[in-house]
């Protein structure tokens, strides 16, 4: 006696599963703004109808509630790594630095829609609210790298922390994957950049 092979249903249009629909959700609101964008939009540029988008999310909400929330479980997961690490405060500040490069270029769509929310929907405000938490880690890592003597007494933390990942976060403008620099050589340029004008000069020599 043989036994049937039972398959299950396919959600949606074939060659749509969730993650295709995200990354192409992820471009649309990235060139025309979250806001901007309507389900017919996506529609269209998917070549799908809605209701079959509706098979896989409840809404536009959802679609930009998994796309920032898959920037923000990358740093996320950097900012637990380097809470774990010991030393001091400076080097797990530039690790840091250095894991939050890679989150950005690996997740470079994602990072880049996270840094345009402003906090108009329930979403966004819960995604600011993470992004506040992360900035908070930085602002305290520069306050005791100052404090061990580290950081030039000059240069106010919360100020520093805010250029720092400017810096970093100035990627989502000009940074391209294809051709350009990968996320180790990046990391070490900014790094270098950042860090050598953060330090103390007998701190930097020593480094």
């Amino acid at each position: 006696m043989t036994t049937a092979r039972v398959t299950p249903p396919r959600r949606g249009r074939p060659g749509y599963d969730l993650e295709s629909l995200l990354a192409v959700a992820v471009k649309v609101f990235n060139e025309r703004g979250y806001e901007a964008t309507s389900m017919e939009d996506l529609s269209r540029r998917l070549g799908i109808t809605k209701s079959a988008i509706y098979h896989h999310v409840s809404g536009k909400d959802e679609l930009l509630r998994l796309a920032v929330d898959r920037a923000l479980d990358g740093l996320s997961e950097a900012a637990r790594e380097t809470a774990a690490m010991e030393g001091r405060a400076i080097d797990r500040l530039e690790h840091l630095v250095r894991r939050s490069v890679h989150v950005l270029v690996e997740r470079l769509p994602f990072v880049t829609l996270l840094l345009r929310v402003r906090g108009n929907t329930k979403v966004e405000r819960r995604a600011l609210a993470r992004r506040r938490e992360f900035d908070h880690m930085v602002s305290e890592l520069v306050r005791q790298a100052e404090a061990e003597g580290d950081v030039r007494p000059d240069v106010d933390p919360a100020i520093a922390s805010r250029l720092l990942f400017g810096l970093v976060n100035s990627l989502t403008e000009w940074y391209k994957p294809r051709g350009g620099l990968g996320a180790d050589a990046l990391a070490e340029t900014i790094s270098k950049i950042a860090f050598d004008g953060l330090r103390q000069p007998s701190a930097a020599r020593g480094k």
